[in-house]
């Protein structure tokens, strides 16, 4: 899956089991969409997780990371919310379009920041 973009010390959820995972690459951030099973496998739940790789006082990488758990009954308002203010965004807080983030060529290529 993407085990390489987490930190050695991660632990899964436990008891969860992964049943789809989409991670989105942003310059040095990476977003994964997880879509996980409940013990039971009887329900279905969403993690966003974001993942900033820092590098260390000791020259290793640490990955700084923030995750939202997005259950089924919050999906429908969770979206409406998000695209609102992406809309918002887009009406208002920009003459044109959106700038678009570059990539250096490497990152591109390799997936590596």
């Amino acid at each position: 899956m993407y085990r390489e973009d987490y930190d050695r010390n991660f632990v899964p959820d436990g008891g969860s089991d992964d049943v789809y995972s989409k991670p989105v690459r942003a310059g040095k951030r990476t977003y994964f969409f997880d879509v996980k099973s409940t013990r039971g496998n009887d329900d279905f739940y969403i993690t966003i997780t974001e993942s900033k790789r820092k590098q260390g006082r000791d020259g290793s990488f640490i990955y700084d990371k923030h995750k939202i758990f997005l259950y089924k009954e919050d999906f429908e308002k969770f979206a409406e919310g998000l695209q609102d203010a992406v809309n918002y965004i887009k009406d208002n807080c920009f003459d044109g379009e959106i700038p678009q983030r570059e990539y250096k060529t490497e990152e591109a290529e390799t997936g590596e920041f």
